[in-house]
């Protein structure tokens, strides 16, 4: 029945790659399954007959798609099917996208979609790289031109030492999570999330992924040698040549006098007469033509920047190329939020707000890959009016997600643990003005809410990207790039750090590939310019974490009892931590390992809780002090409530300094006192005196 399947084998990591075709999705210009281990993964690509019109750009859609049943899993959802992907499925769809976009032809308008579907996923074996290697081989089986192909490995660090695809139990202790994408001969795509790895270990865990990626592209070209679809012949859009040197003899020095400024603002205003007078001179002999006159008006524009950065070693606005633009950074500019910092980089602005909450409102997660919550969340937004554009707000799209992601992973090394500060974090970086690199401005903006909000963070983190110019084998690297030299250069290498280490890199690219020595040029030029912004703005601006969150943040402690006693902290139908909650107006959360997270406003509250839990989940001393409410008095004593079920005598001997006649005189029923365990008797029963707790004084910490 299937007369066309075949099997390909490969050994990848020490694990079996069986790459299937033939079989399913027979009508997708190029599918296969991916096996690896025990994870698969169909990979379909396909283009549309025709270009699509009025667009100047590849129209590429990568989606990968998770489906729940490859971890044996039902959607947690109301209807219980997949809706919208994860932001990790978001993730991974980018991943894949960064590599295999730039090695299209540059002129191609069809319709591409690489549709990645999870079928099945063992721990062990990546299905984002088991993505990634199927994408390359169904776009290269099929009729689709493209330059490839890529293949992708992981890369973890592991006591010290590079690991290929890694497995579960050698990523949980990893201090690296890389991934590379490339051809046999370059590297197209890295992403990293790392616990202050060095630049050095990182330029070799680069460079030893690319030497396990070359035999991964000769197995896949072998696979299109074999099965591989001519290519389709396209129609190719290029622009009118003779009209490109008309518009820059016309207009050319104009254009260059208008694009050196370091005001977006400006140099927008000086470019609009240009294109309207380009548009009147051409319009009787180009009629309808506008949109090839914009085509090259924008390549003319390109043409300028990328000679002067490769030729001239001269930047729009001014700078040399290892200089960074003007600097500022400020804390506490919102005064209820409970930590906020502002991070301007020439005309890029982030606002990024912290707010702090109890444990239990970690982000829950509904995906394969076995990460159930997160406690430290990213988001970022960067609407219309950060650009000057009059655009309304839509939810985020693909590249906000990826921004927030970015800038989360950047922070994640040097945020302390739960034990060490019960929180759940949540981050929100604001751009309110953009000309280039708002991720890294995020990146900068969170260091300075996290310790403006009291979060004792390890070391500031800061973020800058390095830029490219190529032109054959010549090339030249730029830091800090704004919006232009993103628009018309060749990478955006972004790298996050603390000054000990790299945190995150997310490299962005539009040639081929990066060669060993760009790379490690990059490396080095982004150490330099995070170490200046650490030294000479964050530290300036505020030198170590506040000492104490915010008033208006939730004061949480927590302690630890025995999970046998848990059901008694709870009582009956929860009544007991219910009164808990009411009596001190605070939020309790208990994990089954007996971990207790208490949260109030008023931090006596919060430890006036904590001593009521701790005198249920544990026998009283003699010595502690509890507040305790009266629940009954007799002729010769009151008897009064510890904790929920425990109960103590006040002798009248024992009420106050003085001699006390009635027991009326001085408590009524319903009183809370403070009192002192004096002794526990040979039946367990609690002597508690008045009189001895009068001469303690409360500690902060009561």
């Amino acid at each position: 029945m299937f007369e066309n399947f075949k099997t390909f084998h490969y050994e990848l990591a020490g694990r079996p790659l069986v790459i299937e075709t033939g079989k399913m999705a027979q009508l997708a210009g190029g599918s296969c399954l991916v096996r690896y281990g025990e994870t698969a993964v169909l990979a379909n690509a396909t283009m549309s007959a025709a270009p699509r019109d009025g667009i100047d750009f590849l129209p590429l859609s990568v989606d990968y798609e998770e489906r729940l049943y490859a971890a044996g899993k039902i959607p947690g959802s109301w209807n219980r099917r997949e809706g919208r992907p994860t932001e990790h499925a978001i993730l991974a769809s980018r991943v894949i996208d960064r590599p295999i976009r730039p090695l299209f032809p540059k002129d191609l308008r069809n319709d591409v979609v690489i549709s990645l579907t999870v079928m099945s996923v063992d721990p062990d074996c990546s299905p984002e790289i088991s993505a990634m290697i199927g994408a390359s081989i169904a776009i290269s089986i099929s009729n689709i031109p493209w330059n490839g192909p890529i293949a992708g490995v992981f890369v973890g660090l592991v006591d010290g030492k590079i690991v290929i695809n890694p497995t579960e139990a050698q990523r949980a202790k990893s201090d690296l999570e890389l991934t590379v994408a490339g051809t046999k001969e370059k590297v197209v795509m890295i992403e990293a999330g790392a616990n202050e790895v060095d630049d050095d270990t990182m330029y070799e865990a680069i460079m030893k992924a690319h030497e396990a990626i070359k035999p991964i592209t000769d197995f896949i070209n072998d696979i299109r040698a074999e099965i591989g679809k001519p290519k389709f012949e396209y129609p190719a859009f290029e622009i009118d040549h003779d009209m490109f040197e008309k518009i820059e003899s016309l207009v050319g020095e104009d254009v260059k006098s208008a694009l050196d400024t370091d005001d977006k603002r400006v140099r927008d205003a000086a470019l609009q007469p240009i294109y309207e007078r380009v548009y009147e001179e051409l319009a009787e002999e180009y009629p309808d033509s506008k949109a090839m006159i914009d085509e090259c008006l924008y390549k003319l524009q390109k043409k300028i920047v990328r000679h002067w950065l490769l030729t001239e070693q001269k930047r729009v606005d001014g700078r040399r190329m290892d200089q960074i633009r003007p600097l500022n950074a400020e804390v506490g500019i919102l005064p209820r939020t409970h930590g906020s910092g502002m991070f301007t980089r020439g005309q890029t602005q982030v606002i990024t707000i912290a707010t702090l909450a109890p444990v239990s409102e970690a982000q829950l997660l509904d995906g394969i890959d076995g990460e159930e919550s997160k406690r430290y969340m990213h988001h970022y937004n960067m609407p219309g009016y950060s650009v000057g554009e009059a655009k309304a707000s839509r939810s985020p799209g693909r590249r906000e997600i990826g921004h927030g992601a970015l800038a989360e992973r950047s922070l994640v090394p040097v945020l302390p643990s739960v034990e060490e500060f019960p929180y759940a974090i949540r981050l929100v970086s604001e751009v309110v003005s953009s000309n280039g690199s708002t991720s890294q401005a995020s990146v900068c903006g969170s260091t300075l809410a996290l310790m403006d909000a009291g979060v004792p963070i390890k070391a500031p983190v800061a973020g800058i990207s390095c830029g490219l110019i190529t032109e054959g084998e010549n090339w030249n690297t730029m830091i800090d790039i704004q919006g232009l030299e993103d628009f018309f250069g060749d990478m955006d290498f972004k790298v996050a750090g603390t000054k000990k280490g790299i945190t995150s890199i997310q490299m962005d690219l539009k040639i081929d590939g990066l060669t060993p020595a760009i790379i490690k040029n990059a490396l080095e030029t982004t150490h330099k310019g995070r170490n200046y912004i650490i030294d000479e703005i964050i530290t300036p601006c505020i030198s170590e974490p506040r000492s104490d969150v915010s008033k208006y943040a939730p004061k949480m402690i927590s302690t630890k009892i025995d999970p046998e006693k848990i059901r008694e902290v709870i009582g009956s139908g929860g009544k007991v931590i219910q009164k808990i909650c009411a009596d001190n107006d605070c939020k309790i959360d208990i994990e089954d390992d007996g971990s207790v997270f208490i949260a109030a406003v008023n931090k006596d509250n919060a430890y006036k809780a904590l001593k009521t839990i701790e005198a249920i989940a544990k026998d009283p001393e003699p010595g502690e002090i509890f507040y305790g409410t009266v629940t009954r008095i007799m002729n010769f004593g009151a008897f009064v409530e510890i904790a929920p079920g425990k109960e103590g005598l006040v002798h009248i001997s024992q009420l106050d300094k003085k001699r006390v006649a009635k027991v009326e005189d001085v408590v009524s029923i319903g009183d809370t006192i403070k009192v002192i365990v004096s002794e526990i008797d040979d039946k367990g029963r609690l002597n508690l005196s008045r009189k001895d707790a009068l001469d303690v004084v409360d500690d902060e910490n009561f």
